[in-house]
């Protein structure tokens, strides 16, 4: 039998009721090329990193464009005045811990001194219900702005755990902003029907997530 081709969604009915709550990366053929070698089983473990980087870093500087920003004006090196941007003070990035991991280096190359906190969370092997095993957040976190990073949204029961364990260290949903590759329209309505606050910005919403991406890009495959 031929093996079923996977077509990109149609926007519209993947999101729903939802679509307010999404943030796109504008899609150009580059995008969909980076998207299309991601899913190509074919794909060598190095080519997979390369490109996975690359789109990586696509949806990280998108994401640093949905935070704050405040006017400034800086002396040139001829004496000039410019009228400029610099980010407000109290941004941060929480990695989902394993594949969440993947994206950390994406941010610190645009952030350099940006903290960085971590949550693992992994599921019961007897009621597969999702547990947080670790957690560790700047101290202040409940101030900040968050970016939640994650690869692969395929359910949604996982960002739901992490986004609950901000919560409880007093971080407010509408200061939480997921960045992420993938994910599925089940998975954005889960966690949007939780979090109707939430911002969630991807390359991708589709029914069938390329869920290989950690063990792919780690080498756990």
């Amino acid at each position: 039998m031929e093996p079923d081709v996977i077509q990109t969604s149609t926007l519209n009915n993947a999101e729903g009721d939802f679509s307010r709550n999404i943030i796109h990366v504008r899609i150009t053929d580059q995008i969909k090329e980076l998207q299309t070698v991601l899913r190509d089983r074919a794909t060598s473990r190095s080519d997979f990193i390369f490109y996975a980087d690359r789109l990586i870093r696509q949806v990280v500087e998108e994401g640093l464009n949905q935070l704050p920003y405040q006017k400034c004006i800086v002396t040139t090196p001829t004496g000039s005045q410019y009228e400029g941007l610099h980010y407000e003070k109290g941004n941060c990035g929480v990695s989902i811990m394993r594949s969440g991991e993947a994206m950390e280096q994406g941010l610190r190359d645009c952030c350099r001194s940006i903290r960085i906190g971590k949550i693992l969370i992994q599921s019961d092997e007897d009621t597969h219900e999702a547990k947080v095993y670790y957690a560790k957040f700047p101290p202040d976190i409940n101030k900040r702005k968050v970016l939640l990073m994650y690869p692969i949204m395929s359910t949604g029961n996982t960002m739901i755990k992490a986004i609950d364990v901000l919560q409880q260290h007093g971080v407010k949903e509408e200061n939480i902003i997921v960045l992420n590759l993938f994910c599925t329209p089940q998975g954005v309505k889960s966690v949007i029907k939780k979090f109707p606050q939430l911002k969630i910005l991807t390359s991708e919403v589709h029914p069938v997530a390329p869920n290989h991406f950690g063990q792919k890009y780690f080498g756990t495959d």
